[in-house]
């Protein structure tokens, strides 16, 4: 499940299965029987981000392979301009598609308003919380602090009296709360860690992104986190430039970026706090199939449930971390640590929290 694939075999499953489309194709793949499962999945942005969305992508990719036959798939990119999410959704719930596919708190009103009026459609939303009232939708979120709690131990370990960097996508729930993670991670190695924390304002502005990293490195950040999607590849860009280390996202980015040849800048990426959408989705949909996906109802899922985790890089291994965090693992899912949340902080104690790490 979480290994990676390659450029390669992505590109021939998506010849031999249609996994992606372009934005606003509203047909399902040509099935072989009754009993195939058709699934779609919109993506409100684009596939390279090398990190969210492309996580999802393996996910797929993954149930294809193993339910050959069984199952078929359709990615659908419908890009970042907004005003194209809602018609796209409203012609994959007129497609005939078994189940439809959105993710992210930017598709949460539009989902709301649309399943409603297709009662006979499934529906699944990730990494947000649809209204429970609406019976049709399964929703999923995940605990993105504990992955963070990891990485953020690491960076302090690494960074020693140096500050450590933050880069968020936007200065929204699901981001901060990979930040109260981090931070409280960072803090049980160095209880007066230093928190260079900056925000793109996007999750597409990857020059932004590459420009707010090399400010936090140059006032001493030594390993900097980035969690922004696209455009959190700034960070890594930024990295490479001045040779310091960063942290991945969602994926394994260490991995990705060295299958796509890019050595020098997967050399600098010392581990992903990994946010397995892809797992998160091969098992909905592999409950769907066995009638046991509860919709109407909304599940968190953390490190006891294999949906958030860390890469146990070689330069984790190298360096002498691997015996700390798979500890930290261990705890964790074992309910021994319970990680801070940004759920239910309120404004004030967010401000409190980032203004106690300057």
């Amino acid at each position: 499940m979480k290994k990676y694939v390659s450029l390669l075999l992505v590109l021939m499953l998506a010849l031999s299965f249609g996994l992606t489309g372009c934005a606003g194709s509203d047909e399902p793949a040509a099935t072989t029987g009754d009993d195939v499962t058709k699934v779609v999945l919109l993506i409100n942005g684009n596939l390279g981000d090398r990190s969210f969305f492309d996580s999802a992508e393996v996910g797929f990719n993954q149930l294809v392979e193993d339910y050959a036959g069984k199952v078929e798939v359709k990615i659908i990119e419908m890009g970042f301009d907004n005003s194209k999410w809602e018609p796209g959704l409203i012609d994959a719930s007129e497609a005939g598609y078994d189940v439809i596919v959105v993710g992210t708190w930017q598709m949460q009103e539009l989902l709301e308003d649309i399943a409603p009026q297709y009662p006979d459609n499934n529906y699944i939303i990730f990494d947000t919380v649809a209204n429970p009232e609406i019976t049709n939708v399964y929703s999923m979120v995940y605990k993105q602090n504990e992955c963070a709690y990891l990485v953020g131990a690491v960076a302090a370990s690494e960074a020693g009296d140096e500050p450590i960097g933050f880069l968020g996508g936007m200065d929204i729930l699901v981001i901060n709360d990979f930040l109260v993670g981090y931070i409280e991670g960072a803090q049980s190695v160095k209880s007066d860690v230093q928190v260079k924390i900056s925000y793109i304002g996007d999750f597409n502005d990857s020059a932004k992104g590459k420009e707010m990293a090399l400010a936090q490195y140059q006032s001493g950040v030594a390993i900097g986190f980035n969690v922004a999607g696209q455009a959190g590849l700034g960070q890594i860009d930024a990295a490479a430039e001045v040779n310091k280390l960063a942290i991945g996202v969602d994926s394994d980015q260490e991995a990705l970026f060295r299958d796509m040849g890019e050595d020098a800048k997967a050399d600098l990426i010392a581990t992903s706090a990994l946010k397995e959408v892809g797992n998160s989705l091969y098992r909905a949909i592999e409950k769907h199939m066995d009638g046991t996906l509860v919709y109407g109802e909304s599940e968190a899922l953390g490190l006891a449930e294999g949906a958030v985790g860390y890469v146990k890089s070689q330069w984790i291994i190298d360096n002498g971390y691997g015996d700390m965090v798979d500890e930290l693992v261990a705890k964790i899912a074992a309910g021994d640590i319970t990680v801070s949340s940004a759920n239910g902080l309120t404004t004030e104690e967010l401000t409190t929290l980032r203004d106690a790490v300057k």
